[in-house]
């Protein structure tokens, strides 16, 4: 990746790591004056796995995070950049702007179980035009590589709300962004803490205030979990392909089991075979 932006420079710069592909998957029905969307899926469980690895850091919510509130004068802040850029081992380095105000970079991990949509690369040819001229809308939708990550160059006034959209527009995900919120993780005395990053919270003040260190504090992009599914947020073709998705899953579910029960009655009955009377 390039050296950071200059200090003035207002749009945040990305890069973006891939690390796994996603596989082909199935389209969606096409209707007329409607979007068409084609999925893409890298995934078909419809459901959480709820068998977990054994893992031996306890994970506990919300634990409040006193970085943030910590009270810093602008000869602070200098000084903390400056301890900050001499334990990074890459160019990812904080500028101090005129201001007060400095510029760096946050690395942010997707942890997403739903898909997201995002606009197709535009295309030439007839059947583009054709589209145009119909009204018809294109949109793909595909889940995310579980181990993807951005990197994103932002300013200490950044919010966190305005990091989550900065993430969705430079992916091209039309979803609303009100359904994603940005999590802070740390591991601290043997322990894991997941902490929810409120809207207008700066991200790159944490960061700076908890150093480099990605065990100290890491940024994991998820969905915004307030409960139940908002099934009216999704457009009909969505739903649909959810249905076929939800369909498989029940099926691949009703055939072990039948094939498990199908196997004990067979062990039985060579059991009872082999037995003699007593």
């Amino acid at each position: 990746m390039s050296n950071a932006a200059s200090d003035t420079e207002k749009s945040p710069s990305f890069e973006m790591t891939w690390g796994s592909s996603t596989s082909s998957g199935y389209c969606s029905d096409e209707e007329p004056n409607s979007e068409f969307e084609q999925y893409f899926t890298a995934k078909t469980s419809f459901f959480p796995n709820t068998r977990k690895a054994n893992v031996t850091a306890k994970v506990k919510q919300d634990e409040q995070i006193e970085w943030g509130k910590q009270k810093l004068t602008t000869t602070d802040f200098q000084q903390k950049v400056k301890e900050y850029n001499a334990q990074i081992n890459s160019n990812l380095f904080m500028n101090m702007n005129k201001d007060g105000s400095y510029t760096g970079f946050i690395k942010v991990q997707f942890k997403l179980a739903r898909p997201v949509s995002v606009t197709p690369p535009k295309k030439g040819g007839s059947d583009a035009g054709a589209r145009k001229a119909s009204g018809v809308k294109r949109r793909t939708s595909f889940y995310l590589p579980k181990d993807a990550s951005k990197h994103l160059h932002i300013s200490s006034r950044t919010s966190a709300r305005e990091v989550i959209e900065a993430l969705l527009k430079k992916f091209t995900v039309v979803d609303n962004p009100g359904k994603f919120a940005l999590f802070e993780r740390s591991e601290r005395h043997d322990q894991v803490y997941i902490r929810k990053v409120s809207d207008n919270e700066c991200p790159l003040r944490l960061r700076l205030c908890a150093g480099p260190n990605e065990k100290v504090l890491s940024y994991v992009l998820k969905e915004n979990e307030t409960g139940e599914v908002n099934w009216h947020a999704f457009s009909m073709p969505e739903l649909k392909n959810f249905q076929r998705m939800l369909r498989r899953e029940e099926e691949e579910h009703v055939k072990q089991i039948v094939q498990r029960y199908a196997l004990a009655r067979t062990k039985m009955q060579d059991a009872l075979a082999g037995s003699t009377p007593g």
